[in-house]
């Protein structure tokens, strides 16, 4: 869509509550947002400066959409379910994959502590948590399940609770292994003073024995009993069970905390700053709206008297409340100092980390004579063991930011050949983008010397693609000291400059990809069908094409238009690129 379009469709928006959803060349969805009043929030994009997440997608925007909403709420919701759906590059997207784990015990049976991410709790165990640190759960239940005391007994290990007997024999009454739930459950609930004490015994016994391994045991209980002890900090009744949520914002950067309380005890869980492209109190809302996908809502949930708590409840179905005075207005203004502290501390770091990528994209720019700043580089390694299990790599940055969901690994039919591998990957990589129409880099970056460079520029000649390309050159000691151009010119690099360690950066990391997946191959080595090197195409999916097609030529015979029949379409391309695109062929005419 032109500048001019867009112009067109913003004098169209109203001022209306709803959602947009912002698109990039391609039609993906970059960005969805939502508003009170459309007209203004979108034509904002376009007019006046951002910072720099913002300007960055800005510069992607190719069209947009838009959907009118009858009220706020519904336009929460609806945004809420756009994310989830779309999980579009530049929101920040808070829900977790998994939830955060609770310790659960049996109210009756087995007696032991176990990890859950239950969504719904059950009514046959006790919950205690959540604990944002899972580590630290599955540290506290293999503890708990080691060594709670029954009387002056500690229990054995939970095989042996789940038989009931001891390592002499004993077998537990039903009454013993209660005393064990309950003790679990007052440890659970905060009271830990004579667990500790207990352990610490053992530990100087051991020690005076001169069991040092097993006094190195205890000392390690300690340690993860010292999770539950250092929440301790406010005692509240062991049934209450409430959230705090506050954020801090400066300057296109928002930090949210969150305290959580259950049964008396108080959590703590810090959300890591992000970039943030709406209003903040849009995102601090969202936020608490996602968080709540993948965790059980408590009995009520306090928020700072910025928010419509009654909107925010309407659409969580839960009790939101704006505390006025006492224990919790207290606890809702640590949690937004401790916000603001956080912004505190990451913020310069955040903000050098942002003038190295500026200084060293601008720097890079010049030094190549381009007229726009660099914004997508592209990074290519190889690796080989005389010719065996032959890979390349490719890693794609983004303003200067390593943007892994576009990263590619590649097997190679050209053996120990450098020179005819890079060949071959650059062909599959660029012929590839060319036909899905995918955006392509302002730089290609290669390592070697003038061999390897003209080996890209080839292939891009014959692609009809005018990229910029350059080489990364190493000196006798192996260690990088120059750029070569296309004309093989040498660009000097102060190696204390930013450039430097731009570009060493993007060098290690390519190479580290490219290795990993090297030794995952030859680990993997194996006789194989073809159909094995094609990513996302395992064992059900072979059948089913076996199923279809019958033999593997009747699968090559297929059209593409046909695998994408039976396949996801990404896996079909590289099926049939594997299939019909003949490297060998492509070598021995270039």
């Amino acid at each position: 869509m032109t500048h001019t379009t867009i112009e067109e469709k913003l004098k169209r928006l109203p001022m209306e509550p709803g959602c947009y959803l912002m698109k990039n060349k391609n039609g993906e969805i970059i960005y969805v947002g939502k508003a009170k009043k459309l007209k203004n929030r979108v034509s904002s994009y376009f007019t006046g400066a951002h910072d720099h997440k913002t300007t960055r997608m800005v510069r992607q925007i190719a069209d947009f959409e838009f959907i009118i909403t009858s009220t706020e709420k519904e336009s929460l919701i609806l945004e809420i379910n756009l994310i989830k759906e779309h999980r579009p590059q530049f929101n920040i997207i808070f829900m977790d994959d998994k939830s955060y784990p609770y310790l659960k015990v049996p109210r009756e049976g087995k007696p032991e502590v176990l990890v859950a991410r239950d969504r719904k709790q059950s009514k046959q165990f006790h919950y205690f948590g959540p604990y944002p640190d899972a580590t630290a759960a599955r540290d506290m239940a293999r503890l708990l399940n080691d060594s709670v005391p029954t009387g002056d007994t500690l229990l054995p290990n939970t095989l042996a609770i789940y038989s009931a007997f001891n390592r002499t024999g004993k077998r537990y009454s039903k009454e013993e292994l209660d005393v064990w739930r309950q003790n679990v459950m007052s440890i659970l609930n905060g009271n830990i003073k004579t667990f500790k004490e207990e352990l610490e015994r053992k530990m100087l016994e051991a020690s005076e024995s001169l069991n040092f391994e097993l006094a190195q045991v205890y000392k390690e209980k300690l340690h993860a009993l010292d999770y539950i002890g250092d929440k301790q900090q406010v005692q509240f009744s062991l049934n209450e069970r409430f959230d705090l949520f506050h954020y801090a914002y400066y300057q296109g950067y928002i930090a949210i905390v969150g305290l959580f309380v259950r049964g008396g005890r108080l959590l703590e869980r810090s959300m890591a700053v992000e970039a943030c492209m709406e209003e903040p109190l849009d995102a601090f809302v969202s936020f608490i709206a996602q968080f709540y996908e993948n965790q059980p809502l408590p009995k009520t949930i306090y928020v700072p008297n910025v928010v419509d708590a009654e909107e925010l409840g309407d659409v969580l179905e839960a009790e939101v409340k704006i505390p006025i005075r006492g224990k919790k207005k207290t606890l809702l203004e640590i949690t937004q100092k401790n916000a603001q502290q956080q912004l505190d501390d990451q913020f310069s770091l955040l903000r050098e980390r942002q003038q190295f990528k500026d200084e060293a994209l601008k720097d890079l720019s010049d030094a190549l004579g381009m007229e726009t700043l660099i914004h997508r580089i592209e990074v290519f390694d190889n690796s080989h063991i005389s010719g065996s299990f032959a890979v390349s790599a490719c890693v794609v940055y983004d303003d200067g930011e390593p943007n892994k969901n576009l990263y590619r690994r590649y097997k190679l039919h050209q053996g120990n050949d450098d020179v005819a591998s890079m060949k071959e990957v650059l062909y599959r990589r660029y012929f590839r983008l060319l036909r899905e129409e995918k955006p392509m880099p302002d730089l290609v970056l290669v390592d070697g010397g003038k061999p390897q460079l003209n080996a890209p520029l080839e292939v891009l000649r014959d692609l009809e693609l005018n990229l910029r390309v350059c080489s990364l050159v190493k000196d006798d000691r192996h260690r990088t000291h120059a750029l070569m151009r296309e004309d093989g010119s040498m660009i000097s690099i102060n190696k204390t400059s930013s450039l430097f360690n731009f570009l060493m950066q993007m060098q290690d990391e390519v190479h580290r990809f490219v290795i990993t997946y090297h030794r995952n191959l030859r680990k993997k080595a194996m006789t194989r069908s073809i159909l094995d090197e094609v990513s996302g195409l395992g064992k059900v999916r072979q059948k089913e094409l076996y199923k279809k097609f019958g033999s593997l030529k009747n699968i090559r015979a297929a059209s593409l238009e046909t695998l994408k029949t039976v396949l996801p379409e990404d896996v079909a391309i590289d099926l049939y690129d594997i299939l019909h695109i003949d490297w060998n062929d492509y070598h021995e005419k270039n």
